[in-house]
């Protein structure tokens, strides 16, 4: 496989969401009545609207973002270096804002490509649509209406992964192990994010989850592209930026 992309034009991303209330029932009525349609199919008879409320997190309908990481190369005396920061706190607002001007100001050139693991069919809709619900005027990276397919400035290495076959998903976690690649995985998984949130309100430790899921993604484009993993030393993790106010 070959992309045929310059990496340096590419930024990586990844994203952590939690639903929009810690508990039931603190949500408005009319949105658990809205929620209980919405995850009718999904929740047949097994579960009630108040035991599914706990993944209503990957509804921008009923979550949120709360971390934003991403990552870039840049070469550094002919090697690539990957650079990797992350927007994250509890003013979802502010970090999307902060997220937006990091693509109006370094990625809004025809070049620029965003990447994501399932960032098609999640990341890129989700992160799009909760700008929009917070009154944020979409970026041009962002705002797909009229553009045709090979116009939309996305990459997924899910769908790279798919060769076509529609049916089929492999996540992260399974495409780093067979590539060869450090796992992402090593502290917690995604199942876990809203209890570190709302109940640890441990949001560096999300940070790091959300961060080494970008550099596996961005290891992973290299591998598609025959060309070797980044050592531990040329990853560079910037200063964080939190967004609590």
């Amino acid at each position: 496989m070959s992309t045929h992309f310059e990496m340096n034009n590419i930024l990586f991303l990844d994203i952590e969401t939690v639903p929009q209330y810690e508990h039931w029932n603190d949500v408005p009525e009319e949105t658990q009545h809205l929620f209980e349609l919405k995850t009718q199919y999904q929740r047949k008879d097994e579960f009630t609207p108040k035991q599914f409320y706990e993944r209503a997190g990957i509804w921008a309908e009923f979550g949120k973002i709360i971390c934003i990481s991403v990552g870039y190369f840049v070469e550094v005396e002919n090697n690539y270096q990957l650079r990797v920061t992350s927007f994250a706190g509890e003013n979802e607002k502010h970090l999307l804002l902060d997220f937006k001007e990091l693509l109006n100001v370094h990625f809004n050139k025809k070049k620029h490509l965003l990447c994501a693991h399932n960032g098609k069919e999640f990341d890129f809709p989700f992160i799009a649509r909760r700008m929009l619900i917070n009154g944020i005027q979409l970026p041009e990276k962002l705002n797909l209406f009229g553009k045709k397919p090979w116009e939309v400035p996305h990459l997924d290495t899910m769908e790279l992964w798919k060769f076509g076959d529609y049916k089929h998903y492999t996540s992260l976690s399974l495409l780093t192990h067979i590539f060869g690649i450090p796992s992402p995985k090593q502290d917690i998984d995604g199942s876990e994010v809203a209890s570190v949130y709302y109940q640890d309100k441990d949001i560096p430790r999300i940070i790091r989850y959300c961060e080494n899921d970008t550099i596996a993604v961005a290891q992973l484009l290299l591998k598609f592209n025959n060309l070797p993993i980044l050592e531990k030393k040329n990853i560079l993790q910037v200063s964080l930026q939190l967004e609590n106010s």
